[in-house]
């Protein structure tokens, strides 16, 4: 059976609202079950630890089958003197100072990562995936992924499992509504790249908040996952791996 994974990035207390419109919308697509990426600290603006409110809205969605993944701690990257060209590039242009795990040591992005889970630690059941944000996870933030016991992470082209599944080619559609003309150029490549993921093993389509501020955008999110939604098993991550694995 293929499989489709709808994934909603940047869970925190400063999307909440937003996030709980997204998956009501989702299901009434018929979308049951998601991968929720949690920040612990959104911008360190947002501690869960500190949010009630937000910790009792995320464990009934657990409750109701969402999965929870770890999607960094801050998600915010600290710009550096010594940024190389293609360093800046790559986290400020390609996304905007949110490659958090980039470049960490790996002792540093262990004590991250630890941190995440101890916040998370309410949720009514283990956290085993890892997403970094951005995608952007350097080699040394994924020997800390490895090493702490992460079941795996996603890549913006492939799923990568460190449970000795392998990895399952699978490029992300995904949305940036950051301007009006990344928008407009994001509507064209995900009509091409649907076209061109229509018959792959695994269809994997990333939701961030803003993306329902923007009605294009909003629009052809949900009729991309509609048109997914046939002939495909619609799961989590987490479940996506247990199938990959038989």
């Amino acid at each position: 059976m293929k499989s489709l994974v709808v994934s909603l990035h940047d869970v925190s207390p400063l999307t909440q609202t937003l996030c709980e419109n997204i998956l009501a919308q989702l299901q009434e697509l018929g979308i049951q079950q998601t991968s929720l990426l949690v920040i612990p600290n959104h911008h360190r603006r947002a501690p869960i630890t500190e949010n009630a409110s937000f910790r009792s809205w995320l464990v009934r969605k657990v409750e109701a089958g969402h999965e929870p993944v770890l999607h960094g701690y801050f998600h915010q990257r600290q710009r550096q003197k010594t940024d190389s060209l293609l360093s800046r590039l790559t986290t400020e242009t390609y996304t905007a100072g949110e490659g958090e795990f980039f470049d960490l040591s790996t002792d540093e992005a262990s004590s991250r990562l630890r941190r995440g889970l101890e916040d998370l630690a309410f949720l009514p059941r283990n956290v085993v995936g890892f997403v970094a944000p951005a995608w952007l996870l350097g080699a040394a933030a994924e020997m800390a992924v490895r090493e702490i016991g992460f079941w795996y992470t996603t890549r913006l082209s492939r799923f990568q499992s460190f449970r000795s599944a392998g990895d399952v080619r699978s490029r992300s559609l995904v949305w940036s509504t950051r301007a009006e003309w990344r928008a407009w150029t994001s509507l064209a490549w995900n009509r091409c790249l649907a076209i061109a993921t229509a018959r792959t093993r695994l269809i994997r389509i990333g939701i961030h908040p803003s993306d329902l501020g923007h009605a294009a955008v909003w629009r052809q999110v949900k009729q991309l996952v509609a048109a997914a939604m046939p002939g495909r098993d619609c799961v989590s991550y987490e479940k996506f791996l247990e199938i990959f694995r038989r």
